[in-house]
């Protein structure tokens, strides 16, 4: 396992707990240090970790999408033989699993494509995964997979890059459902019963046979009991970039997505400060109807 973030270091332990023998390698070693204490083999070194692992080698990769990918496996890609296997697990975009899958197949290396879901949970509960690759090599690894995964909570997508494609997906639909709650609790915010409401109750009543019962009104439902109305908590959304490529993907396939690019805007939205739009409409409205704009010069009594 080679990054021991917030999902590497619970899947090393999930299969810990499952059997398996792990090395683990992380760049800072004192999060090495942390696994080999439960369990683990450590390795402080790609050529330490090579050494470690019978072949045929299966390296698992969970890195932040994008150049740290590509910078490890130029690394690995050295010190592996021929029928190794790489797997990436992070929230890859797919396009880059076929580049990736094509550079190590010259050098006889096989690579998985594995959308991970489960966030923190995953240790408890176990992660969804959606699996893209050589079939056969699937098969081989099937005992990883059941390992991290809860019943029937691991999928074969298809050919290189089908995992992260339907996982992209997963979360482009995440996105869309997280927004229509956002909305639905602004409502009830704005309301005239909005004292009367207790949201965490809301959140716990809907989950009690609603049809928009879900594991996201669970999670709204914690937030909530520890603060009422999310006061201590900044409206900031970011993006990981699955978001986008769902949107982009349903351009390049001319689907219609009005709500999951909405919900993209939305967080695009959250991030601004007194944007020069806002001051547009703004002004708009004061020029053709004389309504009131706050603050500088342009209050009106």
């Amino acid at each position: 396992m080679v990054g021991l973030g917030r999902m590497g270091m619970n899947m090393a332990r999930r299969l810990l707990q499952g059997g398996q023998q792990v090395v683990a390698y992380n760049r800072t070693p004192g999060k090495t240090d942390q696994i080999v204490k439960e369990g683990a083999n450590g390795a402080y070194s790609f050529p330490e970790m090579v050494e470690k692992l019978p072949a045929p080698r299966v390296v698992w990769l969970m890195l932040p999408a994008g150049p740290a990918v590509d910078d490890q496996i130029n690394q690995i890609k050295e010190m592996l033989s021929p029928g190794d296997v790489v797997i990436d697990g992070g929230n890859t975009y797919y396009k880059d699993d076929i580049r990736r899958g094509e550079l190590l197949q010259k050098k006889g290396i096989q690579l998985m494509d594995v959308g991970v879901s489960g966030g923190i949970w995953g240790l408890k509960i176990g992660y969804c995964l959606m699996i893209g690759g050589d079939k056969g090599i699937y098969q081989y690894l099937e005992p990883i997979f059941k390992a991290l995964a809860p019943e029937e909570g691991y999928l074969y997508c298809g050919t290189t890059g089908a995992g992260h494609f339907v996982k992209m997906v997963h979360n482009g639909i995440e996105y869309g459902m997280m927004e229509a709650y956002a909305e639905g609790f602004d409502i009830l915010d704005a309301s005239p019963y909005a004292r009367s409401l207790n949201y965490a109750h809301i959140a716990h009543l809907w989950n009690q046979g609603s049809v928009v019962r879900s594991w996201l009104l669970e999670l709204a439902e914690s937030a909530f009991a520890k603060d009422a109305k999310l006061s201590a908590t900044k409206g900031y959304v970011e993006d990981s970039g699955e978001g986008r490529w769902t949107v982009e993907q349903a351009i390049e396939a001319g689907v219609s997505v009005p709500v999951i690019t909405l919900s993209l805007f939305r967080r695009f939205r959250s991030r601004e400060r007194d944007s020069i739009g806002d001051r547009v409409l703004a002004a708009l409205r004061r020029e053709f109807g004389g309504h009131a704009v706050l603050g500088g010069e342009n209050k009106e009594e």
